[in-house]
């Protein structure tokens, strides 16, 4: 369980990345909150690699059309 100071950059980065993200989409937001927490994990945790991976996950968010 990551300490409450990784939490609350997890958050504040999760929160960044989602500022544009309606409120009414939680999914995406799941999704990108899980990248960083996978990330996190990993061991990478610098702010800069949270933000490009959630980024990332924001920018590769599956879509219902092909």
């Amino acid at each position: 369980m990551p300490d409450a100071e990784m939490t609350a950059l997890l958050q504040a980065v999760l929160d960044e990345v989602c500022a544009d993200i309606p409120a009414w989409d939680t999914t995406t937001r799941e999704r990108i909150a899980a990248r960083l927490r996978d990330v996190a994990r990993s061991g990478r945790s610098s702010v800069d690699e949270l933000k490009q991976a959630g980024r990332g996950a924001l920018i590769r968010a599956p879509t219902m059309w092909p």
